[in-house]
Order: structure tokens, then C-alpha cells, then sequence
């Protein structure tokens, strides 16, 4: 009987490529992972990993063997919400949910003391991931549900055996100190941005292209003093009354008294959405989760 622990660490190794990768991803040495490895290779009789430079790749049987692992985790997952459904359907076990930083700030933090009222048989282990991590994560049985967010306004490429759900839209506005000239503008703001100093987020961030798109039809380059990526950090000098900040709504902290934020005319934004494995969609827990996020 081929163990499911080394059929899932198979199919980590041939979607990330080597060993080590696999093992972080699984959470387990490479020296485990190797072990399963060999392991299913003698339940089998035939290799299914060859060494090819500092990486592996999957022998012909071993990319047969990876091809249907799929369906051999989504069969097993029927049952056990088979098994789930023959009880009252409570939500009930541990969920583990991967999701980027401030969708856990500004989107799970806030629902978990209604979701624990409601459901005080599940648990939610969570585990801060990006997009692309989250979502292997799913599609390897890592992780159970993810909150991912687009991607320059392109949604995450989504693998046949998982769905989604968009669960929010999240806007930029301008944080600036009260004192600031700004803070008098009524109403969106616009033309007024041209000519200030700011702090914003260093490049390769999202926070950073929403920033870089703001003045992508301007004549000249924006004044950038500060390129820090911590938002609390990022306020503490927005409150000096020299720079002004672009910062998502659910990335930002309380402002306090000092401080204050306004809309863009035309703000910068990112899709929200929930993913999970289509096995799963009857799971009491994840529907839980998918009702508290809205």
C-alpha cells in the first residue's frame, strides 16, 4: 500500500524541484523527505526520482505516479467529509489557513472571536504566506484554506483541483499628518500629490507598484525620502508632518488623533479571495470561515 505521506511528498518535489524545497514547504528535514522517498520507491520496485544537477526530476513512472496523486487526496478528502457529514455538521477539528500579513490583520484577526462563539470546536492554526505559497500549500494538502490577493490586478493562476471565492476589495488611501497643508482638501485627492515628499514601500511590494502607478503619467519623479516597508514605521514619520504615505486600508494600523487618511480619485486596489480544494467544498469549517469573511 503506497503510504499518502510519500505520494504528497513526491508531488512536492516535482512541483518545486529539489529536496530541500519540498522539505520546507512540507515542514520536514530533507533527510524525512528523502527517506519517503525511497520508501515508496521500494513499495513500488521501480525509482521514481533521478538526481539532474543540484535538483532532482521525476522518472517517467514517477511523473505517472505524481499525476495521479491528485486524485487520490481528493478521494480521501470526500471521505473524510463523508465521515464529518454523518455527525450534526458542526464545525469542528483544526483548520489550517495560509494567508498574506495584513489579510490576517485586516481580515481573519477581526473574525476569529465571532468564529470561536460560534464554532467552539474548531481551531484555526494560521500561517502567514504569500499568494503563490499559499496556494501550493492548498494544492498539496499543507494547508486547507488560503487568503491570496491578486497580483497587479491579475488573479492568481488557480490549479483545476482548487476553487475560490472573492471575499474583499482592498483600496490605498493617503495618510498624512493633520497638520500637514493636504488635510484641509476637501473631497478625493488628485493633482494635490504632485510636488509632495513621501515614505512608501521599497519596490518588489505590492504598496510600492500602487505607488509607482499613481504617478505613472506624471512629468517628472515623485519625492521619495523614506522607503521603509513597515506600515506602523512608515506612520511614525507620515506623523512628523515632512512625508505623506500610500497605504492599503487593511494594512493600516489606528491611526490616532494625529494622524489622518484620504480617498483617491482614482485609487489603487487588489482583489481579495479565499481558495480551497474542490474536495473540500462541503467542509463545515471552511464554510464557517467563507460565512464569517463575508
Amino acid at each position: 500500500m503506497i503510504e499518502v505521506g510519500a505520494l504528497r511528498a513526491l508531488r512536492t518535489v516535482a512541483a518545486l524541484g529539489t529536496l530541500a524545497k519540498a522539505a520546507e514547504e512540507l515542514g520536514f528535514t530533507a533527510s524525512a523527505v528523502s527517506q519517503q522517498i525511497k520508501r515508496l520507491e521500494r513499495q513500488l520496485g521501480v525509482p521514481v526520482l533521478a538526481p539532474a544537477g543540484r535538483g532532482v526530476v521525476l522518472t517517467p513512472a514517477g511523473q505517472a505516479l505524481a499525476g495521479s496523486a491528485p486524485e487520490v487526496f481528493q478521494a480521501l478528502e470526500r471521505c473524510a467529509e463523508a465521515a464529518r457529514s454523518v455527525s450534526d455538521g458542526a464545525p469542528r477539528g483544526t483548520l489550517r489557513v495560509a494567508a498574506f500579513s495584513t489579510g490576517i490583520r485586516g481580515l481573519l484577526a477581526p473574525v476569529l472571536g465571532r468564529l470561536s462563539a460560534r464554532c467552539p470546536d474548531l481551531r484555526l492554526d494560521i500561517t502567514e504566506q504569500d499568494p503563490d505559497q499559499a496556494l501550493r500549500g492548498v494544492g498539496a494538502g499543507t494547508a486547507d484554506l488560503a487568503l491570496v490577493h491578486d497580483a497587479d490586478g491579475l488573479p492568481a493562476p488557480l490549479p483545476p483541483s482548487l476553487r475560490r471565492r472573492h471575499v474583499h476589495t482592498d483600496l490605498g488611501d493617503v495618510v498624512l499628518s493633520r497638520r500637514h497643508p493636504l488635510a484641509r482638501v476637501e473631497g478625493p485627492l488628485g493633482p494635490e500629490l504632485t510636488g509632495q515628499a513621501w515614505v512608501t514601500s521599497p519596490p518588489g511590494t505590492v504598496c510600492h507598484q500602487w505607488f509607482r502607478r499613481l504617478f505613472a503619467t506624471a512629468p517628472e519623479e515623485p519625492d521619495v525620502r523614506h522607503l521603509v516597508d513597515d506600515f506602523a514605521t512608515q506612520l511614525s514619520l507620515v506623523a512628523t508632518g515632512e512625508v505623506i504615505a500610500l497605504i492599503p486600508r487593511l494594512a493600516r494600523p489606528p491611526l490616532g488623533e494625529d494622524l489622518v487618511s484620504l480617498p483617491l480619485r482614482r485609487p489603487p486596489k487588489r482583489e481579495v479571495h479565499a481558495a480551497w480544494r474542490r474536495s473540500a467544498d462541503t467542509s463545515p469549517a471552511i464554510r464557517a470561515v467563507l460565512a464569517e469573511l463575508g
